[in-house]
């Protein structure tokens, strides 16, 4: 205990320990990232999987992801209520890189079937290990003693690193890949030198939880309530399911999209080599508008704020439909346009999160997180499938390394259409399940407002 009184919450968080925590974020966005960005494309145009098979390899080892994560936010409550701290599922977590590098060390006379079974395999052991760090890692904001603002000021640094480590890998892997003549081999030693900066980040974000929660004086639990309970009470939270609900088809729709860049990148635009240039129009972004969306939520409240991102989602995901037509310029100023809304979309739910925690006022934030973080997995899957789903029906041919294809028109138009007009209607459904969250009027009241 810290002898601080848990009836009230602490002013501003020390800078140091709140970038500690953030570094994290740094190791996290290579795994939100790398795969959803080239792992569709590397099982379709470097293993020769058919497209439908190439969705459900990515699909079917985030079903155990509903399962696992919720029963992982348990066993985080169980490890605070027991240990004071939620650091040996932390540290387990750690393990993550080497699934990582694993994904993309298929062996070299596997394509086809057998290559997407070994890709599988290794998705299902890369997000187990990836729900051991994520969600005792998000569980920490609402463990905090912190207010209404402060939660979004500690989301904005975490978001700030989280978009630097998807910036970074965004950009990097393609490259290290082997650009427009991607190999295996250029694979395997883009998952290697990415795997040892995921490692490094992990560690000083452990290290960084530690310091936070110790500035901060984290309320020391004495008991959790776990398992099923707990499961079923928040899901009975209705502020909680409406937040989930938006976040899963924000989470479904950003996931398409990144799916989606590589192939619009080769066949729409021409070059696979530009796949780095819309990534970086993506996220670079959100580098410079997080402190801007902190600010107007401030202003206007979380709810406001994030409403506003997902319409401007929505609306530059209908002008990237329009293909070659429109230019290049106007393309990637679309992007932009996504990146913009993508750092709200990432700031504001995962500060709102905390709020709905708090709200109410039972001592099971690993599991509210675990189910959040399912939601996440889930969206990070649907969206790939999705895209996948696309393609199949537009008839796109999978080549191998090195192969070359002529796509039918029937096939370019699907790409094109799912890259634009499916974001679109999905962020849509986000929206008219967002305008049903009530909590933030009553949170910003609180934090005296």
């Amino acid at each position: 205990m810290t002898g601080v009184d848990p009836r009230r919450d602490t002013g501003a968080l020390p800078r140091g320990p709140l970038v500690g925590f953030a570094a994290g974020s740094l190791g996290m966005g290579v795994w939100i990232t790398v795969p959803g960005l080239l792992l569709l494309y590397f099982l379709t145009d470097i293993l020769a999987v058919a497209p439908w098979l190439a969705g459900l390899t990515l699909l079917l080892p985030k079903v155990a992801d509903v399962l696992l994560h919720p029963w992982i936010g348990h066993r985080c409550d169980v490890e605070q209520a027991r240990r004071g701290h939620r650091r040996r599922l932390l540290l387990a977590g750690c393990a993550l890189p080497a699934a990582f590098a694993a994904l993309f060390a298929v062996p070299g006379g596997l394509t086809g079937a057998p290559a997407a079974a070994w890709v599988a395999v290794c998705f299902v052991a890369g997000n187990l290990l990836f729900a051991a760090y994520q969600v005792p890692y998000l569980a920490t904001p609402a463990d905090l003693r912190i207010g209404y603002h402060e939660r979004t000021r500690l989301m904005a640094f975490r978001m700030v690193v989280l978009t630097l480590g998807i910036l970074v890998s965004g950009l990097l892997a393609p490259l290290l890949a082997g650009g427009d003549d991607a190999t295996r081999a250029g694979y395997l030693r883009m998952a290697a030198v990415l795997a040892a900066g995921m490692l490094a980040a992990m560690l000083v974000g452990v290290a960084g939880i530690g310091r936070l929660r110790r500035a901060a004086g984290d309320p020391a639990l004495r008991h959790a309530t776990g398992g099923w309970p707990a499961l079923t009470a928040s899901l009975r939270d209705r502020q909680f399911r409406r937040l989930v609900g938006a976040y899963l088809a924000m989470s479904t729709t950003t996931h398409l999209v990144l799916a989606g860049v590589p192939y619009y990148a080769r066949y729409e635009l021409g070059r696979a080599g530009l796949t780095t240039v819309l990534v970086a129009a993506f996220v670079a972004p959100a580098l410079l508008v997080t402190p801007a969306w902190s600010a107007l939520a401030r202003r206007v409240g979380k709810q406001r704020a994030l409403l506003a991102a997902q319409a401007a989602f929505a609306a530059g995901s209908l002008v990237l439909a329009l293909g070659r037509a429109a230019g290049l310029p106007v393309l990637v100023a679309a992007v932009a346009v996504l990146g913009v809304a993508f750092a709200g979309m990432q700031l504001l739910p995962f500060s709102m999160l905390p709020d709905v925690i708090r709200a109410a006022g039972a001592p099971r934030a690993g599991t509210y997180t675990g189910v959040w973080t399912a939601t996440e997995a889930t969206g990070a899957a649907l969206g790939p499938y999705a895209y996948a789903l696309c393609l199949a029906a537009g008839g796109f041919v999978a080549s191998s390394a090195g192969e070359t294809v002529t796509q039918s028109a029937s096939a370019l138009a699907a790409l094109r259409y799912g890259f634009g007009l499916l974001p679109a209607a999905v962020m849509v459904v986000a929206v008219l399940l967002q305008r049903r969250y009530t909590l933030d009027g009553a949170a910003r009241a609180d934090a005296g407002h």
